[in-house]
């Protein structure tokens, strides 16, 4: 089934600021609110609306959707992103005079009679690694301290895991409030406050973790580093966060440091190099030993090759993260001049430098007469 354009559900354009699309999404919202609207296809009407203003008033899923339409931005969130962090809180007080989940409303309310499924918080870990652990992959294994199901209940947080039907909501996880209004009786429904959603509560309190159903544990985590991972960027461990009572983990983010390479320094997935030659290397040319990232390769020296002169080694770089091909090695020539030289190397350098002497003035002679032709 093909899904409607939100601009389009809420009957606004692209260019509406956000006060117009909270004000049209509050005028539909109180058309169209099962506690209100009772006709057939009022709910699925209203559940359509707050979709779409879940999305347009959030300025980073409103540039996802304007860029890649239906078809890219419900490959990047799952419904519950999609309504998770929305303000219907000052919309639905406007209205009623009082603030309302819609995510529970959706997810563990009216429109969805099963639970909302909570989850852990994400963890985020540092790791540091060698240039070349970056450039080639690697397994690592790390330790990081975390909230765990408890041994002792399970994660229920009830001694011996025993659970009884809660009081407050019997059972139903869920608490309907009525309300009067000048729009008439409004009914909210919201999490049961006092076993929260769950429908039921402890017989008697976990010891080991006071009733939170999850202690604090070092764990050894498994993290395969794929080759070509740069600085700065992170790699995502599902299930590896934080542990929470009753509901499912969080994720571990590890973020990728790569320490400074002694000789090569990257760009992209290009590598770059200074390798020295002498002065004579660079006159009369070459052929010389390059360090790669793998090992040694010839590269030749052309005669007469003047300083910081660059050279390619073509797929000598690092392999894209992505697997999209592998970048070159760039290797900058830089001339060294000696610093000290014995009677025989002076007597040849003096020889060439009334060489070069000769050839600038036949040089300057030629300029001249340039200058005398041109005025």
């Amino acid at each position: 089934m093909t899904k409607r354009d939100y601009y389009e559900i809420l009957g606004i354009n692209k260019n509406a600021s956000k006060d117009e699309i909270k004000k049209t999404y509050k005028k539909l919202a109180l058309k169209y609110h099962p506690d209100r609207n009772k006709e057939k296809g009022a709910e699925e009407k209203f559940k359509e609306i707050s979709e779409a203003y879940a999305v347009l008033s959030d300025d980073t899923k409103k540039q996802q959707y304007d860029t890649y339409g239906h078809a890219g931005f419900d490959q990047r969130y799952s419904q519950e992103d999609i309504f998770r962090g929305a303000d219907f809180g000052s919309v639905f007080e406007d209205l009623f005079g009082e603030s309302s989940n819609i995510f529970d409303m959706f997810f563990g309310g009216n429109f969805n009679r099963g639970r909302r499924q909570r989850r852990g918080n994400d963890l985020q870990y540092n790791l540091t690694i060698d240039f070349e652990e970056a450039a080639f992959g690697i397994d690592k294994e790390v330790t990081i301290n975390k909230d765990i199901e408890c041994s002792k209940c399970q994660g229920s947080g009830a001694e011996h895991g025993e659970l009884e039907q809660c009081s407050t909501c019997q059972g139903s996880g869920m608490q309907k409030r009525t309300q009067r209004t000048p729009f008439g009786m409004f009914q909210t429904t919201t999490t049961c406050g006092n076993c929260n959603g769950e429908g039921e509560v402890s017989k008697k309190v976990c010891l080991n973790c006071n009733g939170n159903g999850v202690e604090k544990k070092s764990k050894k985590i498994k993290i395969k580093i794929p080759k070509g991972i740069d600085n700065g960027q992170f790699l995502r461990i599902r299930g590896e966060g934080q542990d929470i009572k009753n509901g499912s983990s969080g994720d571990l983010i590890v973020v990728v440091n790569v320490k400074a390479h002694k000789y090569f320094t990257r760009d992209e997935n290009n590598i770059h190099l200074d390798f020295p030659i002498s002065f004579s290397q660079a006159a009369l040319g070459d052929e010389v030993k390059v360090p790669t990232l793998e090992k040694e390769v010839k590269m030749k020296i052309p005669s007469g090759t003047q300083s910081h002169t660059l050279f390619r080694l073509k797929g000598k770089g690092i392999e894209d993260v992505n697997g999209y091909g592998k970048g070159d090695e760039f290797v900058r020539v830089i001339v060294k001049t000696p610093s000290k030289t014995n009677k025989k190397q002076k007597e040849l350098f003096d020889s060439l430098a009334k060489e070069n002497k000769e050839k600038l003035k036949i040089e300057k002679g030629f300029l001249d007469k340039v200058k005398d032709v041109f005025g």
